[in-house]
């Protein structure tokens, strides 16, 4: 532990912490420093040659970290981008090979450096990304939009990274969604249908683990996670209630959904891991209350204050891994959520209208389906709103 009153510009830690370091990076033969902390490329130059060893800060960690988790073609390119942009003032003295990169190798111009060569490709590389990015969120919006013609509500995760969301998810959706305990394993938005206790349809998102200090590219760069929390109906606030930073994680959460306009959203508070807690812990309305305690200390002076959501949000205790307080759950969503009551109708359709008995078929619960020469008849129960926008088209 150092106090000091400001950080060294060149090596971030005193001269003294740079050779205690270096002389335990001999002794343990370390082929990493990673710093809790950003570096300046400056900075991250010194502290190699200082201790002879690769140094990477906190961005770099994250950033690796994301580039192997990232599954779809829209993540991979968002870990590319991030890349690019913390590589780009890092260039000198790295002897970094533009290759490994994925762009192609032009030629150097009259008078051009290779740094200046590289700094040409990467920036070219980055707007090519850019443009693909581009491309890939118009297709997600119009999925969006295709999902809002079908009037169900969506339903959100959100929470600090590794307090359970994806083993929820996949226990309320039965999907088979990759959940395990390595930080940020969800990294691209994953919707499923969820059907509520009152038999009516939800969509559900999970999104990606929430984590302090993330750079704003990063933010920016994953976006796509945070549209779908900023547009839901109700977002799941999942807390890790077994954790003693239950409260800091909590305040976080809280101050990035404030960022980006989600405060207002209704929220239920989704005290998970009980199981790992000893029994008289485990009540929702005790563990809410030492997480509200804890708020009070853990926000900082610039995030929301915490009694403006403490009023907002009703706690379940739950523990994902072994079901207990699913059912809990399931009813405090049925009961926060806009009614949009489920009906019974038959539907006169044209034969070959399939999209139509698809589209029953995925949002409702057909009964019974009758053929009668080109026309088919079909009993279903389906959220009414649906309902009148079929009756409309008939």
């Amino acid at each position: 532990m150092q106090t000091r009153p400001a950080p060294e510009a060149a090596t971030l830690i005193g001269q003294g912490k740079v050779e205690e370091l270096a002389a335990s990076v001999l002794s343990t033969e370390a082929d990493v420093v990673i710093f809790d902390q950003d570096l300046s490329p400056t900075q991250q130059r010194n502290l190699e040659k200082a201790l002879a060893t690769k140094v990477i800060d906190r961005t770099q960690l994250i950033l690796d970290i994301f580039a192997s988790r990232a599954r779809t073609r829209e993540g991979r390119l968002q870990v590319e981008l991030a890349q690019l942009n913390y590589l780009l003032p890092r260039l000198a003295g790295r002897g970094v090979q533009m290759s490994r990169l994925g762009g192609g190798i032009g030629t150097r111009g009259p008078g051009e450096t290779q740094l200046e060569t590289d700094r040409r490709r990467i920036a070219k590389r980055i707007k090519k990304v850019e443009d693909e990015l581009e491309g890939v969120r118009a297709g997600r919006a119009l999925h969006r939009r295709r999902r809002s013609a079908v009037p169900l509500a969506t339903l959100a995760l959100a929470g600090y990274t590794n307090a359970g969301k994806s083993t929820l998810f996949n226990r309320l959706t039965r999907a088979s969604v990759l959940a395990d305990s390595k930080m940020f394993a969800t990294l691209d938005p994953t919707v499923r249908p969820l059907v509520l206790p009152s038999r009516r349809r939800v969509l559900m998102s999970d999104t990606v683990g929430f984590i302090r200090n993330l750079p704003t590219t990063l933010v920016k760069a994953f976006r796509a996670t945070l549209e779908e929390v900023n547009e839901a109906a109700l977002i799941l606030h999942v807390v890790d209630a077994s954790s003693p930073t239950a409260p800091e994680h909590t305040a976080h959460v809280l101050k990035v959904l404030a960022e980006i306009g989600a405060h207002e959203v209704p929220q239920i508070l989704v005290l998970n891991k009980v199981d790992l807690l000893a029994a008289g812990d485990a009540d929702a309305a005790s563990l809410q209350r030492r997480l509200l305690a804890g708020l009070g200390a853990a926000h900082g002076e610039d995030d929301p204050d915490p009694s403006v959501f403490s009023g907002k949000m009703r706690a379940v205790a739950i523990s994902a891994t072994s079901g207990a307080g699913i059912d809990t759950l399931m009813a405090a969503i049925d009961e926060v959520l806009p009614l949009d009551p489920v009906v019974r109708a038959t539907l006169d359709l044209d034969s070959g209208d399939g999209a139509t008995l698809a589209l029953l078929h995925e949002f409702g619960r057909v009964i019974e389906t009758r053929y009668h020469d080109d026309r088919v008849e079909v009993e279903v129960d389906l959220p009414e709103s649906l309902e009148r926008r079929l009756r409309s088209r008939q």
